[in-house]
């Protein structure tokens, strides 16, 4: 395995091996009865930089349209979080799950929308032949890691929604909206991997 691989997977166990506390969930605004598992693959490239690939989803989807995401979707029965996240990124951008060097599952994210989402870490060559999907990406680019699990690179703003003051997170990157859902699992991840530690 290569040195980025070794290096995120030591921190990822070290990361995941005590308690965190404060992290983010949206559970307070989950309004369904059985929440629906979902699963997202955070794909870390192999650069001197690393980055995480992001898509932006069509503007017609029925769910979070428009919003920057991790490739990912529902969990099909017989799967369990891991395929599910590789085949949606298949799915969606044509990445082989053969390049996908998987380092591990991290927390749980509950949304407001219904979803309960198992984030899956995993490290892939750079430059692959990515295609997109039309029907389900808009667009997709590649943010520095170190970048996003700064903490300081984040603003924090508010919304009044379901009857509640929702806190979220947000990001402008290269003309994306980063934020929602896809920023406070960054920000969970960020609480498990010492971003200081990956130069």
């Amino acid at each position: 395995m290569s040195a980025l691989f070794n290096t995120l997977s030591g921190l990822f166990e070290e990361g995941h091996s005590r308690k965190v506390d404060g992290l983010l969930t949206d559970s307070a605004f989950a309004q369904a009865e059985r929440q629906t598992p979902a699963a997202v693959l955070i794909a870390i490239t192999e650069r001197e930089r690393p980055g995480v690939l992001l898509t932006q989803r069509p503007n017609d989807m029925r769910d979070h349209p428009g919003q920057v995401a991790f490739p990912g979707g529902k969990v099909d029965a017989g799967e369990d979080a891991v395929t599910a996240a590789l085949r949606e990124a298949e799915e969606e951008l044509a990445l082989p799950r053969s390049e996908v060097s998987l380092i591990g599952t991290t927390d749980l994210y509950q949304t407001g929308t219904g979803f309960d989402i198992t984030p899956v870490v995993g490290v892939v060559p750079p430059d692959l032949p990515l295609e997109p999907s039309p029907s389900e990406v808009a667009a997709w680019f590649e943010a520095p890691l170190d970048l996003l699990l700064d903490a300081d690179s984040w603003t924090a703003n508010e919304v009044f929604w379901r009857g509640r003051t929702r806190r979220y997170l947000e990001m402008d990157y290269e003309g994306f909206r980063i934020w929602g859902v896809t920023a406070a699992i960054i920000m969970n991840l960020s609480k498990r991997i010492d971003a200081s530690r990956l130069r």
